[in-house]
C-alpha cells in the first residue's frame, strides 16, 4: 500500500515577473530593504561567530593604524626638539606590520564566511528549483532560473564583507577618528563635520536609483540565459533553419539591457566616489585653512595639525566603506529579492531517498476519474469538461483522440504535476491528493512523449532516481526494451555518454531509453505517451511484445496514434474537445464512432476500404449478439 501522508505546500504562490518594475519596488523599496535585510540575516546567523571574529580582527587591524597618527605626532615634536626619534619609528613600523597582519587574518574569514554564505544559498536554491511544482516552472524561464541560482547568489558574497562588516567596523572606526579628532581641536572638528556632512548629503540623493538600476541589470541577464538556454536546447533546429542571426538577436536584448542598467550603476557609483573625494579634499583645504591660521595665533602646534590632517585622510577609508556598504547593499537587495521569490514558489514535499530495488513481482493498479474538470494556471481555457472514466488492474488501456483533446494531460493529472479545479482521481480507490507523493510516483512508470535523455551515460538515464540498481535488473530491461543491439556495439556499452539530451541517440533509441527508464521501477502503473511515434516497424512489433507481456503484472495506459498499438488494447477511451466521447474495443468503436474511423483513417493510416470493411464485420457481429 502507498503511504497515506498529506502534501502540503510550504509557501505561498510567488507572483509573475514583468518587464515593469514590481509594485513592492518602484512603491515601497524600504519595504522591500527590509525584506531582503530578514532573508540575509537568515543565511547569515549560522556564521555569526566567525563574522564576529572576522570583523573583530579587522577592527582591531585597523585601531592598530589609528595609533600611528599619535606616533607620528611624537616623532615631529622629538625632531623638533631634537630628541631621538629611533624608538618612535620602530613602533611605528610595528603597529603597521601588526595591522596588516591582524586585517589580513580577518578579511580572510570574512571571505571564507562570503563563500559559505553563497554556497549556503545555492544548495537552497537548487533544491527549491528541483522541488518546484511543475505548474510553478510555468511562472519564470528556466534560463531566468539559472540566473537566480548562479548570478543572483554570487551578489550574496558581498553581504558579509561589505553590507554587514564594513558597515559596522567603517561605522566604529569613523566615530573613534571623529573622537580622536575632537580630543585634538573641536574648531577644526566641526569644521570638518560641516563639510562632510554636506558631502553626505548629495551622496544620499544618488542612492534611491541603485536599487532599481542594479536589479534591472540582474533581470537582463536573466534575460540572456533564458535566451541561451532556449537556442541551445533548439540548437539543431535553429542550425537547420538559419536562424542564428535571430536568436542572437533576442540574446542580445538581455545583454544590452544588462549592460545599459550596469552603466547606469556604474556611473551611480563613480559620481558617489567622486563626491566622495572632493568632500575629503574640500575639508583638507577647509582645516588647513583654519589649522594654519590657529598654528599662527598659538591655539594649537604644528605636530597636532599635522596629525589632525593624517586624521582627516584616515576617514577616508571608513567613509567610502560606509558608502560602498550602501551601494553594495541595494545591489545585494536586489539579487536577494530575486532569489527570495525563487524561494516563495510552491513546491512539492521532498521524498525520502530511494531503497535498495527489490524483484518483488508488482501488483497491478486500477485508475478512476469521477467529473475531472482542469485548466493550466492562469487564464487558459478549460482543458477537461468534468471527464470520467475507470481503468481496471491489468490490461491496456489506449487513450485516441484530436491533438488538443487533453489526452497527454490526463497523465500530467494522474502524475499530480497538475491538481484538477474539481473532480477526484483515484489509484486503487483512494484519492491521490490523500497519497504521500512519493510513494505515488514511485508506484508509476512514465514514458513522456518527447521521450527525454539526460547527459550522461545510458546506465545514467537508465537508473535515475534508483541509485541502487544491480546488473541482472539493468540487463534484464535492456533486452525487455530491445536495447542489447545498441549497447553491444557502443563502444563503452551501458556507459556510453549519450551527449546533450542524448543526441548522439536516434529518436527511436531515445524512446526506447525512456521506456527501459520506465521498465526498471516495475511500475503497478505505466504510464505511455506516443512512445512508439519515432519508432520504426521491427522495433515497434518488439515494444508491442514487451508491452502485451507486461500487462498482467502492471496497468498499462497510452497515449497513441498508431493502429497497431491501439488495436490490441482491451479497451480504447476516444476523447474529443476535452470531453469522453466513446469508450470501448477496437472493433466497437469502428462501428459506433464516427470520430474514431475517421482517426483510424487519418492518423492511424488505415486504407479506407480496409477501414469499412472492418466496421461492417463489427456492425454483423454486434447484430447477432442477444
Amino acid at each position: 500500500m502507498l503511504d497515506t501522508a498529506p502534501d502540503t505546500a510550504r509557501r505561498p504562490d510567488a507572483k509573475d515577473e514583468h518587464d515593469d518594475p514590481p509594485p513592492h519596488e518602484s512603491g515601497r523599496p524600504a519595504i522591500l530593504r527590509a525584506d531582503a535585510w530578514r532573508d540575509m540575516l537568515r543565511y547569515l546567523r549560522p556564521q555569526r561567530r566567525r563574522i564576529a571574529l572576522g570583523g573583530g580582527l579587522s577592527l582591531l587591524g585597523g585601531f592598530s593604524g589609528l595609533i600611528q597618527p599619535v606616533i607620528a605626532k611624537s616623532v615631529v615634536e622629538n625632531l623638533e626638539a631634537r630628541s631621538p626619534v629611533m624608538a618612535a619609528l620602530i613602533a611605528l613600523t610595528a603597529l603597521v606590520l601588526v595591522s596588516a597582519v591582524v586585517g589580513a587574518i580577518g578579511t580572510f574569514i570574512l571571505m571564507r564566511v562570503s563563500e559559505s554564505v553563497v554556497l549556503s544559498t545555492r544548495r537552497e536554491v537548487i533544491r527549491r528549483v528541483l522541488w518546484l511544482r511543475v505548474a510553478e516552472t510555468d511562472k519564470i524561464p528556466p534560463g531566468d532560473l539559472m540566473s537566480r541560482a548562479t548570478a543572483d547568489t554570487t551578489l550574496m558574497r558581498s553581504a558579509v564583507t561589505t553590507a554587514i562588516v564594513e558597515t559596522v567596523n567603517g561605522a566604529v572606526m569613523l566615530v573613534a577618528i571623529l573622537v580622536l579628532m575632537g580630543f585634538m581641536d573641536w574648531v577644526l572638528l566641526l569644521t570638518t563635520l560641516a563639510v562632510v556632512l554636506l558631502g553626505g548629503v548629495l551622496v544620499a540623493t544618488g542612492l534611491p536609483q541603485l536599487e532599481s538600476a542594479a536589479r534591472r541589470a540582474q533581470e537582463g541577464v536573466a534575460e540572456l540565459s533564458t535566451a541561451l538556454e532556449r537556442a541551445l536546447g533548439t540548437f539543431r533546429t535553429i542550425k537547420a533553419s538559419g536562424a542564428e542571426e535571430s536568436e542572437a538577436e533576442v540574446a542580445e536584448q538581455g545583454a544590452r539591457r544588462a549592460w545599459r542598467h550596469s552603466l547606469k550603476v556604474a556611473r551611480l557609483d563613480s559620481l558617489v566616489g567622486a563626491f566622495i573625494t572632493v568632500t575629503i579634499q574640500v575639508a583638507f583645504l577647509a582645516v588647513l585653512g583654519v589649522g594654519g591660521a590657529r598654528v599662527a595665533s598659538g591655539a594649537m602646534s604644528l605636530g597636532s595639525l599635522i596629525a589632525f590632517l593624517l586624521y582627516l585622510f584616515y576617514l577616508v577609508p571608513p567613509l567610502g566603506a560606509l558608502v560602498t556598504a550602501m551601494i553594495r547593499f541595494n545591489v545585494v537587495a536586489a539579487a536577494m529579492s530575486r532569489v527570495s521569490e525563487l524561494l516563495r514558489l510552491r513546491t512539492e514535499p521532498e521524498s525520502p531517498a530511494p531503497a535498495r530495488m527489490t524483484h518483488t513481482p508488482s501488483t497491478p493498479a486500477s485508475l478512476t476519474f469521477e467529473d475531472v474538470v482542469f485548466r493550466y494556471p492562469g487564464d487558459g481555457p478549460v482543458v477537461h469538461h468534468g471527464i470520467s472514466f475507470e481503468v481496471p488492474a491489468a490490461g491496456m488501456t489506449a487513450f485516441v483522440g484530436p491533438s488538443g483533446a487533453g489526452k497527454s494531460t490526463v497523465f500530467s493529472l494522474i502524475e499530480r504535476f497538475y491538481e484538477p479545479e474539481s473532480g477526484t482521481v483515484r489509484l486503487d480507490g483512494q484519492d491521490i491528493r490523500d497519497l504521500e507523493l512519493g510513494a505515488l510516483r514511485a508506484a508509476i512508470g512514465y514514458v513522456e512523449q518527447d521521450a527525454p535523455v539526460l547527459a550522461g551515460t545510458i546506465r545514467d538515464n537508465l537508473c535515475i532516481g534508483m541509485p541502487y540498481v544491480d546488473e541482472g535488473e539493468l540487463r534484464r530491461v535492456v533486452d525487455q526494451a530491445r536495447l542489447g543491439e545498441l549497447v553491444g556495439r557502443l563502444p563503452h556499452g551501458l556507459d556510453t555518454q549519450v551527449g546533450h539530451r542524448g543526441t548522439k541517440l536516434s529518436g527511436g533509441e531515445r524512446q526506447r531509453v525512456a521506456v527501459a527508464r520506465a521498465l526498471l521501477r516495475r511500475p503497478r502503473l505505466l504510464l505511455l505517451d506516443e512512445v512508439t511515434s519515432q519508432l520504426d516497424a521491427r522495433n515497434e512489433n518488439a515494444l508491442r511484445e514487451v508491452i502485451t507481456g507486461i500487462t498482467a503484472e502492471t496497468t498499462v495506459v497510452v497515449v497513441a496514434h498508431r493502429l497497431s498499438t491501439v488495436s490490441t488494447a482491451d479497451r480504447i477511451v476516444v476523447m474529443d474537445g476535452g470531453r469522453i466521447r466513446a469508450v470501448g474495443t477496437h472493433e466497437e468503436l469502428l462501428s459506433e464512432d464516427a470520430l474514431y474511423r475517421e482517426l483510424a483513417a487519418t492518423q492511424m493510416l488505415l486504407p479506407v476500404s480496409q477501414l469499412e470493411a472492418s466496421a461492417a464485420r463489427a456492425s454483423d457481429t454486434l447484430g447477432e449478439r442477444p
